[in-house]
């Protein structure tokens, strides 16, 4: 297949569709505020997902469950004001669509409009299937998120690599034949065997993105604070870190600290 890229002034679902069709990666970051949208849309991100790894990153909670749907549409909203070209793609956060599918919509529905998000990302496969539909049959592009799911690490008890063993890893694949058939746009792979996922992106149409799942699949995506390394304490195998921000930014503090003590700041041409 061809890699050439395609020059493609908006990102749409769509134009997910066309680069898995054309071989061309996707390429997808995080993003929680306006500044940092800004940022990452004019480097040419194709996928923004406000994910709910706020909660970690933003508020500082040891998982992604405390963070609420309100608190969702908060930082999807700056993110869609600071964003021209990309894609944003909303997590729906624990309890907003487990449980009953009426609510699933009534919250999906409220990302979309108070947020102006283009779609919404749902963690789960057949148990979820009712919300799924009940979202898409408004018109509301859905996302699907399989593999490692955050929202249920107290269930798994442990963040290590799932499907890894042969029964969850044929329901991964059925989930995923099965998130296709009922219509998301695509599918995050999180923490997978590489092969795997690599199978799964070749068995369905629709792109999949992971995340330490390998690089056979359609796309890659990571939280913006650890590959920019603003995160010192978490080094996945999976991470790539490519700046060490948090060692700039404690410097940068620091020689600010030094230079108002000493009088040194502000000299002369900084005052008027």
């Amino acid at each position: 297949m061809s890699t050439a890229k395609k020059d493609y002034k908006k990102i749409t679902t769509k134009s997910l569709i066309d680069m898995k069709a054309q071989g061309e990666k996707i390429s997808m970051l995080t993003a929680y505020d306006y500044t940092m949208a800004k940022i990452v849309d004019s480097a040419g991100i194709d996928v923004i997902l406000v994910g709910d790894s706020a909660s970690n990153v933003m508020a500082g909670h040891e998982t992604t469950l405390p963070i609420t749907l309100d608190q969702m549409i908060y930082h999807a909203s700056s993110v869609v004001r600071g964003t021209d070209r990309a894609l944003i793609v909303v997590d729906l956060p624990f309890g907003s669509y487990q449980s009953d599918s009426k609510e699933a919509l009534r919250s999906a529905i409220r990302i979309m409009k108070e947020s102006g998000a283009h779609a919404v990302k749902l963690e789960g496969g057949k148990e979820i299937k009712d919300s799924i539909k009940k979202i898409l049959n408004a018109g509301i592009p859905v996302m699907g998120h399989l593999g490692l799911t955050p929202q249920s690490i107290y269930k798994f008890g442990t963040y290590t690599v799932r499907a890894k063993e042969e029964e969850e890893a044929l329901k991964l694949i059925e989930d995923a034949k099965l998130l296709e058939k009922l219509g998301c746009f695509a599918l995050v792979l999180e923490k997978i065997p590489a092969k795997l996922a690599q199978q799964i992106a070749e068995s369905i149409s629709i792109p999949v993105i992971g995340i330490g799942a390998g690089s056979g699949v359609d796309g890659q995506v990571l939280v913006i604070h650890d590959m920019l390394g603003m995160n010192n304490e978490f080094s996945p195998r999976f991470l790539r870190r490519y700046m060490n921000l948090y060692e700039g930014m404690t410097n940068a503090v620091s020689q600010y600290v030094e230079d108002v003590k000493s009088k040194d700041f502000p000299n002369e041409k900084e005052q008027y």
